[in-house]
């Protein structure tokens, strides 16, 4: 068997420890790893630390250009070029832990699932507010509906390339530079009868930056999360429908505020709310049609 690992970069010196962490993953049994990079900037700006690392690597690596400021077309790349019966993604400023890639195959193979997302562990510095620490903010988890998980994520996740409802799925360019395109991919692929699963073991750790440890930005993070979720609700439904999710999306945003000022004096909760709230107001926002944020391509992403 072969699983291949891809790892999407734009400019990011944490490549090199992301990478590091694939060298010394306990390999499943009878499995051969193949890691492929793909550099979404318009010079292969990764080339270079890409091969300073190759001998120290006991996986082949394939490095792929594939310009440019579009996630999309990078994690398409990684698709292309999977030659493996598994393809897994995580992200170039994510740690694997040791046995990461045991844990998702191990699930994958018991729950005959066509994808299995991992827990992404937020690590943050000492000068994270207190609040955000405790809270764990930033950290990422599959979401169940109804018991089952209905979409996912690309930081912490394994696909089983021969699957009818993945064999041949794309995402979509159109949201490579706002995101949500992994959202959609997930969504797309349950909706055509994908199962997807969750190893709770397979861990990864991502470091929070300085910059992302701030309101501003879980604030500008989960709106863009509503607006996604919100265009896929737009998708599948019209005139009377459309009218009460948007109303059913105000009167949640409304509470979240609500509850959050009730909570004026306790930090963590007041928080969890607020951005709850910002989140349904996205929501709205992607139910009317509204251009989702830029995330990627502009000099903040790089």
């Amino acid at each position: 068997m072969q699983i291949d690992i891809g790892i999407c970069t734009y400019r990011r010196p944490s490549l090199d420890e992301a990478l590091m962490s694939l060298a010394v993953l306990s390999v499943p049994a009878n499995t051969r790893l193949r890691i492929i990079v793909a550099d979404n900037d318009k010079t292969p700006s990764a080339a270079a630390r890409v091969e300073a690392l190759r001998s120290t690597i006991p996986h082949e690596i394939a490095y792929v250009h594939c310009p440019a400021s579009n996630i999309s077309i990078a994690r398409n790349a990684c698709l292309d070029n999977a030659t493996g019966d598994f393809l897994a993604f995580i992200d170039d400023d994510e740690d694997a832990s040791e046995e990461w890639l045991v844990e998702l195959l191990a699930t994958a193979q018991s729950s005959a699932a066509d994808a299995v997302l991992g827990p992404v562990r937020s690590v943050y510095s000492e000068t994270a507010p207190d609040w955000m620490r405790e809270g764990d903010f930033h950290s990422t988890l599959p979401v169940w509906v109804g018991g089952e998980i209905r979409t996912g994520y690309t930081c912490n996740v394994l696909l089983r390339l021969s699957s009818p409802s993945v064999a041949g799925r794309r995402f979509n360019l159109a949201l490579g530079r706002t995101g949500g395109e992994d959202t959609e991919f997930f969504s797309h692929m349950h909706r055509d009868g994908g199962k997807i699963a969750f190893a709770a073991n397979a861990h990864v750790y991502e470091p929070v930056t300085e910059n992302r440890a701030e309101l501003g930005w879980l604030a500008k993070r989960r709106f863009r999360f509503g607006q996604t979720h919100g265009r896929l609700l737009q998708e599948k439904s019209r005139g009377f429908a459309r009218v009460k999710h948007v109303g059913l999306a105000l009167a949640k945003a409304g509470f979240c505020y609500a509850a959050a000022l009730g909570c004026i004096f306790s930090a963590v909760p007041r928080y969890r709310y607020a951005l709850r709230g910002i989140m349904h107001s996205g929501v709205v926002s992607g139910l009317l049609g509204v251009r989702e944020i830029r995330q990627y391509g502009t000099a903040e992403a790089a």
